[in-house]
């Protein structure tokens, strides 16, 4: 079975979610559920309300009916699973969850929200204390927002909504844009190594807050063969484009950036396997630490996933790739969205 864990978190905080209406945040607020991180707890912490928790929770309802939040996806797309985390609750969490989706045009108002088409596309669970529930989606449509429903009532500690972003074409097309960003369609294929964090960081929006923000491998030990062993990764692009300027961000990693890196580019519509069809965008470079390093790439070659190798071993805070999107990705940008909109 796919791990669908693994896929971005189109909902979590740092790339944009927002919890966005909720029927009930009594005892601890709803914007909780969308935070970067697992829920913390501290025991005998009590405010006006009760214990504190890092997390949703409702009071208890003492009529008929069930409670509701709804999430406004940072980045919209196509969602694959859905984790309903009670981390903490253990005598005070919800009996059932279901999730429902909508995709919105244009900012729509938490009232608007409410009149909107919905579709279930988690069915009515049980739900356990203190456990990450891994509950799977099959609906191949792009959605804006989810509504998470629990019954009767109680407390979430996270809600995780992984799956493959889909943009809105309208937004990027005839632009120069960063080809590898995750809200644009990028997407990490493969690496070495993900010891310390997952390499999705290097392509999520914004400027790396700490070290734990961006990509980081185990340290590579010497061996006879040190000098030709190095760790890498291999993001596929929005669509296939030319890459005119490569950004290696190693800001906060210090005594453990890498010491040098390159990047190649994989001719479209090419087996990464075949290693004939990988050219060269930016040779072996040296790097500095905790340094945003920005380097024109002399090539007018079209790719479709970019690999870049780092030299031995260490972090890198972002990857940005910027440039144009060929004719032929544009089309394929453009159908991804017809295709995630009209399922």
């Amino acid at each position: 079975m796919t791990d669908f864990t693994r896929l971005p978190d189109l909902a979590v905080r740092t790339f944009g979610g927002s919890v966005v209406a909720a029927n009930d945040e009594f005892f601890a607020e709803k914007e909780n559920l969308v935070k970067a991180g697992p829920s913390l707890f501290q025991a005998h912490t009590f405010g006006h309300k009760g214990q504190l928790y890092d997390g949703w929770e409702t009071r208890r309802r003492r009529e008929p009916g069930h409670d509701w939040a709804i999430v406004r996806l940072g980045l919209p797309g196509v969602i694959r699973a859905v984790v309903v985390d009670t981390a903490h609750f253990t005598g005070n969490y919800p009996t059932y969850a279901s999730v429902d989706a909508c995709a919105a045009e244009g900012y729509p108002s938490p009232e608007e929200l409410t009149a909107a088409e919905w579709v279930e596309i988690v069915p009515k669970s049980p739900l356990g204390g203190d456990t990450a529930h891994v509950l799977a989606v099959s609906v191949d449509r792009r959605f804006t927002h989810v509504r998470l429903n629990i019954f009767p009532d109680g407390g979430v500690a996270r809600v995780r909504v992984h799956g493959e972003v889909v943009p809105d074409p309208r937004l990027l097309t005839g632009l120069p844009l960063d080809l590898a960003a995750l809200e644009h369609g990028g997407l990490v294929t493969a690496c070495s190594n993900m010891f310390y964090s997952t390499p999705n960081n290097l392509i999520s929006p914004g400027l790396a807050q700490v070290m734990g923000d961006g990509w980081e491998t185990s340290r590579r030990r010497f061996t006879e063969r040190w000098e030709e062993s190095n760790d890498w990764v291999t993001v596929q692009l929005a669509a296939p484009g030319v890459v005119r300027l490569a950004e290696l961000d190693t800001t906060h990693f210090r005594g453990n950036a890498p010491g040098a890196a390159a990047l190649s580019g994989l001719r479209p519509g090419a087996s990464s396997d075949d290693q004939d069809a990988w050219f060269e965008l930016l040779p072996r470079t040296r790097l500095q630490p905790d340094t945003r390093h920005r380097f024109p790439l002399r090539t007018d070659r079209p790719a479709s996933h970019v690999r870049m190798d780092v030299y031995p071993d260490g972090g890198m805070a972002r990857l940005r790739l910027y440039g144009d999107l060929t004719p032929d990705g544009a089309a394929a940008l453009r159908q991804r969205y017809v295709d995630a909109v009209n399922f």
